[in-house]
């Protein structure tokens, strides 16, 4: 059984409201978890995030893994560290690829 730490969904629609949860990696988004560990309301300003950080600590080191969402959020807290995007395909950028048709033409 895969453990994930991840959000679930709540309130109404437009208005979202999330909770940071342990749960099964197969369960469905919004159905049974293990655990409540925090809160996260993005439409507040600033955007509020709270979580119990011994809780966190304690699943991270029992092997359960962040969502991406959740391991951003992490980070943005420095609970865990701060992971660089890389593009999967990097390509030339549209400033590129203009320069490089002006030159061919």
């Amino acid at each position: 059984m895969t453990v994930r730490l991840r959000l679930k969904r709540l309130g109404k629609k437009k208005k979202p409201f999330y909770r940071l949860v342990v749960a099964n990696s197969n369960s469905p988004r919004d159905g049974k978890n293990i655990e409540d560990i925090g809160t996260y309301d993005p439409t507040k300003e600033p955007v509020h995030f709270s979580v119990k950080e011994d809780r966190v600590k304690h699943w991270l080191s029992v092997g359960a893994q962040p969502s991406e969402t959740v391991r951003r959020l992490l980070a943005s807290i420095e609970l865990l560290p701060a992971v660089k995007k890389v593009p999967v395909n990097p390509g030339l950028t549209r400033k590129q690829k203009k320069e490089q048709k002006e030159a061919e033409g």
